[in-house]
């Protein structure tokens, strides 16, 4: 490690950017070499007097131009010219624009120290680039696995490794647990108000969706147990934790309640646990109350973000995981290598952890926000849940609102999507995570609870 200290009143840039120059400037006069070692951030933070947040943003801005790059477990260093090419491309194309607000995205991560941190795990997956696009066996290779058994973990989950399927996503592993338990005409059960995800998948295969009676803990487990009775359903699927889009979350007694219901007829639980991640302490999943009727699918793209298109898959047991693994096969061939190494990477590293915790606390800034600024009693959430989901008051309807709050950039989506059982209710889902910032959302919640609270002329005269 050389004993590199940048002269930051030489520029009169922000200091972030002087320190991305000043390495520039000195690689280019021979004051810096390839393979020199730069002083840790913290330490050159100190010498400079200056926050630890302002050197990571450097470092990060060095990197992004090709100059530096981090090597986990050893530091950062200078590029070699060949690597380092890139400082003198042109930027790649912007990729900010590029969101689906329709979508409940998680809040995305802004430290720059984390994202440090989540390229230097890029880096390192990509430096075994060429077997990354090769063909892979299906599932999941055993380290794979093991990584996903650390982070079914985290929910009181210990499977065996036969029973773990690594699967493209949650959406490709619903279709593989819907195609698998139901054939077309047959009955799937689930919520009244439910995934809209799940509801296309089930069109799309031919299956009869039957949304269930729903009260403040959940379905009720009578009206589950009549549904049995009459329909012969071939499975239930949940969504039972912050559930897409009401937020609720079922609790541990209910949960019991269902389980029982379900054994009792032999009725396989589909577990949707996009965000069973988020609350640290959340109830025990289906998984663990019914291991042997319930299909347990962690998606990583709520926890850790929505281009994370892998999903671990816990099977009843292995049996009963061939076909499902057949059916994923048949449609997707692999999960992508590269997204399952770099997922792999992250929770060995803890960089999932960080990116989880970093979720769960700008998720709950979010939350107070909208506690703050909307009328009180006028919405449903959870501190903890990306979105909130607003009944609507009198002279409003649901697609009147939503065109009213389109210009906001936040995604308002109207009930008509999420229902599977009776007449939609006018109400929306509000999301609030995905790229904006606190003070952009600031001023779509203070648009929409002037909305709240007039009429829909005056509000829309407010324009």
């Amino acid at each position: 490690m050389i004993d590199w200290t940048p002269d930051l009143a030489s520029s009169n840039k922000p200091r972030y950017l002087a320190i991305a120059d000043l390495i520039a400037a000195d690689i280019k006069t021979g004051r810096l070499a390839t393979g020199d070692r730069l002083p840790p951030q913290r330490k050159l933070a100190s010498r400079l007097q200056i926050d630890f947040t302002t050197v990571a943003r450097g470092y990060a801005e060095a990197r992004k131009r090709g100059l530096i790059e981090s090597r986990v477990g050893q530091g950062t260093y200078v590029r070699s010219p060949a690597n380092g090419a890139r400082a003198h491309a042109p930027p790649a194309a912007p990729r900010g624009d590029i969101v689906d607000f329709s979508m409940n995205l998680p809040p995305e991560p802004n430290d720059p120290a984390l994202i440090e941190r989540m390229q230097a795990g890029v880096q390192e997956v990509s430096r075994d680039i060429v077997a990354l696009l090769r063909y892979q066996g299906f599932g999941g290779s055993p380290a794979d696995k093991d990584a996903a058994s650390s982070w079914l973990g985290r929910r009181s989950l210990v499977p065996a490794q036969e029973r773990i399927f690594v699967t493209p996503g949650a959406h490709p592993a619903i279709l593989g647990a819907f195609s698998t338990l139901a054939a077309k005409g047959e009955t799937i059960l689930c919520e009244a108000i439910t995934y809209p995800g799940a509801r296309s998948i089930a069109a799309q295969l031919g299956l009869n969706l039957v949304g269930l009676p729903m009260d403040g803990d959940g379905i009720e487990p009578d009206a589950l147990a009549d549904a049995c009775a009459r329909l012969s359903p071939k499975a239930l699927y949940l969504n039972p934790t912050l559930q897409n889009p009401t937020t609720l979350t079922v609790p541990a007694t209910r949960r019991g309640e269902i389980a029982a219901t379900a054994r009792r007829y032999g009725l396989p639980i589909v577990e949707d646990d996009a965000y069973g991640f988020i609350p640290p302490h959340g109830p025990a999943p289906f998984a663990a109350i019914a291991p042997d009727l319930t299909w347990h699918i962690a998606g990583l793209a709520k926890c850790i973000g929505a281009g994370v298109r892998a999903a671990y898959v816990v099977a009843p047991d292995a049996r009963r995981g061939w076909p499902f693994a057949a059916a994923v096969r048949a449609a997707n061939v692999m999960a992508s290598p590269f997204m399952v190494a770099l997922a792999t990477r992250w929770i060995e590293d803890g960089t999932a952890d960080q990116i989880l915790r970093f979720i769960r606390a700008e998720t709950a800034a979010r939350q107070a926000l909208a506690s703050e600024i909307l009328p009180p009693g006028s919405f449903k959430a959870d501190p903890l849940s990306f979105n909130i989901w607003a009944g609507l008051p009198a002279g409003w309807t649901r697609s009147a609102f939503s065109g009213h709050m389109r210009s906001t950039g936040i995604g308002v989506v109207a009930s008509d999507a999420f229902t599977a059982g009776g007449e939609p209710p006018e109400a929306v889902r509000v999301c609030l995570g995905g790229p904006t910032t606190r003070a952009a959302l600031r001023h779509a919640l203070e648009y929409m609870a002037h909305a709240l609270t007039e009429s829909p002329a005056a509000a829309f005269a407010f324009l």
